[in-house]
């Protein structure tokens, strides 16, 4: 399955992608009514893509004691068909070894999915050949949106020949690039433009420097062009809340970010938002609580029930419920309480 033109016009446009979470009922099954409910806020919430079955979906979806896998992404493209009202990407989690990963691209494909996140986490020391291989395999059977996993919850260093070569890959659409480290993400953008690739668009996943990511003006352009190679948008789990106010700021930055200068107030939210991003992922206990973290925003907003995850040893990290008492008395801008509280019923009928 090729990757389309509009396909690779809308990701380049720049998106909202939040990471899904998984809505659950006290006995940790699927709650479906909040699953849908949680589309439903992404959706009005103007989001122009949802990436399911990746982390913040939970990767134990695919043990076969849950089999949610394949339910739930089928939830989330029935509810993305009955309620957009423009066109969502929808990018689904692959995971594992080749033959897991070609399993779950076919069901994504089935499901009308438009791309692939692509990790990587389970090819431990593995030659950078044999990771560029099997991105090629999945990309055979749907088009891939590639996935650079920071070190500290399962991904590995990868340097720019790897991303060099992986941008061979003719249906490759996008990079979620995500190692939280500066030169790590220049390497990514330096390989993308050296290699020509002006069609496949960058998206952050670096959560801890969202509003840098997206300002950012790289001194580097596709074959010595004039126009510097950019992030245009952001598939991330901070995004999983206060969508809302992800979405204003994207638009934003898209009217500012070609001027000379840049506000010392894009600045000050940057920190903010990143401040904020520390006590919901769960910094200080190594992201243990980055899930459970999600979870509580969306239950103080009412729509989750609880905070629940399918391991019932995961939840909020040491300390980690203070933390979020705290950044949301600092930063209530960041919020969009009045937006969900005004249209939850809606979304939960």
């Amino acid at each position: 399955m090729a990757a389309s033109d509009a396909l690779r016009s809308h990701l380049l446009a720049g998106q909202v992608i939040p990471a899904h979470p998984l809505a659950l009922t006290p006995a940790r099954t699927l709650d479906e009514r909040r699953q849908r409910a949680l589309t439903r806020y992404y959706l009005a919430a103007g989001a122009g893509g949802l990436a399911v079955g990746v982390h913040t979906t939970q990767f134990a979806i695919r043990d076969l004691a849950h089999g949610l896998y394949r339910p739930v992404l089928e939830l989330a493209a029935e509810t993305v068909r009955a309620e957009a009202r423009s066109h969502v990407a929808l990018i689904a989690g692959v995971v594992g070894r080749t033959k897991q990963a070609l399993a779950e691209a076919r069901i994504a494909r089935e499901l009308c999915y438009d791309a692939a996140l692509v990790s990587l986490g389970a090819w431990g020391d593995a030659s950078d050949a044999a990771m560029v291989e099997h991105c090629r395999a999945v990309a055979e059977v749907i088009p891939i949106f590639a996935f650079y996993l920071q070190p500290a919850v399962g991904g590995r260093h990868l340097g720019s020949a790897f991303w060099r070569a992986l941008a061979e890959i003719e249906n490759l659409v996008a990079i979620k690039i995500a190692p939280f480290d500066r030169y790590r993400t220049l390497d990514v953008v330096r390989a993308v433009a050296e290699a020509g690739r002006s069609d496949v668009a960058l998206y952050t996943g670096n959560d801890d420097h969202i509003v840098g990511d997206l300002l950012a003006r790289f001194p580097f352009s596709v074959r010595g062009g004039r126009t510097p190679v950019r992030i245009v948008g952001g598939l991330l789990g901070q995004w999983a809340v206060w969508t809302r106010r992800a979405v204003e700021m994207l638009d934003a930055v898209r009217t500012i970010r070609d001027g000379d200068a840049v506000d010392a107030e894009w600045m000050r939210l940057g920190a903010a938002l990143t401040d904020a991003n520390g006590a919901i992922f769960d910094v200080r206990n190594g992201f243990a609580g980055s899930i459970a973290g999600i979870h509580e925003i969306l239950r103080r907003q009412g729509l989750l029930a609880g905070t629940w995850c399918l391991d019932p040893c995961e939840g909020l990290g040491r300390g980690q419920m203070e933390e979020i008492d705290r950044v949301l008395r600092a930063y209530p801008e960041l919020t969009d309480n009045d937006f969900v509280a005004a249209h939850l019923e809606e979304w939960l009928a």
